[in-house]
């Protein structure tokens, strides 16, 4: 009894340090940050008054505020379609491989480990010196000059970089989903007879399903919070075009010195984070092997 009770101790133990570090830096940051968008701090002062809603009934009322959440929406669900499509034929490629499949995922791999700003530097000279020549070459207008300075492709182009980045993690994530499937249901399905299709639907997506959950929310999550890719690239131009909400978080906080509309925009943003993982767990959920 004492030893099973020392046991459970030390386990507990081992999780102090993590427990506490959650709570400093995640849970009272977020009790903080959300008492400060009821203030007026402007990130500098000692001292502030409590205003109430009002940061947040500016923002309502703020057009600016509008279109930074539609460019977002826009920002994120293109992201999310790219990562998660990609990933999942990228993860079926790799894991039919027969040799150098380990080679093949580090070098799938590798752009997960470069830093989003280098990886945009490095794009950002792309779109400059090799996307207008071949613009010109195959006389497409849109492209005769760098697609980060033309408002409808600005935003189009800093997706394609996030994606080039964020596909590798989703699609190690598949790799470990698929190869969790049972390789006697694919057998059982070539002796009845089922098409390559009907395998992946009947067989592979339905053990899919948890992968399908984390992936999807770790992209809904890191489409709705871009910052970097964007205020690299374009610094949220032109004319607005890629201005996402993280750039207007940053713009109030630091620029502007409006660090509790900040707090108030970053509240929204967690909430819209939080109900659309809830949303998609939940549909998720149901189609599961269980």
């Amino acid at each position: 009894m004492i030893g099973k009770f020392l046991e459970r101790s030390t386990y507990f133990l081992f999780t102090v340090p993590a427990i506490i570090l959650y709570t400093l830096f995640f849970a009272y940051a977020v009790i903080v940050g959300i008492q400060y968008s009821f203030t007026d701090w402007n990130g500098i002062s000692s001292s502030y008054n409590y205003v109430g809603f009002s940061n947040y009934t500016e923002l309502w009322n703020n057009p600016n505020f509008r279109q930074s959440l539609l460019v977002t929406g826009k920002y994120a669900v293109m992201l999310v379609a790219g990562v998660m499509s990609l990933s999942l034929i990228l993860a079926l490629s790799l894991n039919s491989l027969k040799k150098l499949q380990t080679f093949t995922k580090s070098i799938y791999f590798l752009p997960a480990i470069i830093s989003a700003v280098t990886i945009s530097l490095i794009w950002d000279q792309v779109f400059v010196r090799v996307i207008p020549p071949i613009g010109q070459s195959l006389n497409i207008m849109g492209l005769y000059q760098s697609p980060l300075a033309h408002p409808k492709y600005a935003l189009i182009a800093v997706v394609i970089v996030n994606i080039w980045q964020a596909v590798a993690l989703p699609t190690l994530i598949f790799i470990a989903g698929l190869q969790s499937v049972p390789s006697e249901l694919y057998e059982a399905g070539r002796i009845d007879g089922a098409s390559t299709f009907n395998r992946f639907r009947y067989i592979t997506f339905p053990f899919l399903i948890p992968t399908i959950t984390v992936n999807m929310v770790l992209a809904i999550k890191s489409g709705i919070t871009s910052f970097d890719y964007a205020y690299t690239l374009t610094g949220g131009g032109p004319v607005k075009s890629t201005n996402v909400i993280g750039i207007m978080i940053y713009n109030d906080a630091f620029q502007n010195l409006k660090f509790a509309m900040a707090n108030a925009e970053s509240v929204i943003l967690f909430i819209i984070i939080a109900v659309l993982s809830f949303i998609q767990i939940k549909l998720t959920r149901k189609g599961g092997v269980h």
